[in-house]
């Protein structure tokens, strides 16, 4: 993985690694690192999706009329 693999480089390194593995054209010991690559693009994709999801806000209007931000929740 390069020094600051965004997001999307590592989802398409991802799905290029699902797709050798799900061919299974290519031996065991690099079957397990390919695996090993993706478990650690899959984690580096959690952690960013986790990092922006705690930056989203919404912002609404108070009574008052003033803006203020709220925490996006998911359902």
């Amino acid at each position: 993985m390069a020094k600051k693999t965004t997001f999307e480089s590592a989802i398409e390194q991802l799905d290029k690694i699902v797709e050798e593995l799900e061919a299974g054209d290519i031996p065991l010991e690099q079957a397990i690192k390919k695996f090993e690559e993706g478990v650690k693009l899959s984690q580096l994709c959690s952690k960013r999706l986790d990092e922006t999801e705690e930056k989203m806000s919404m912002l609404i209007k108070t009574a008052e009329g003033q803006l203020t931000t709220i925490p996006f929740d998911l359902p």
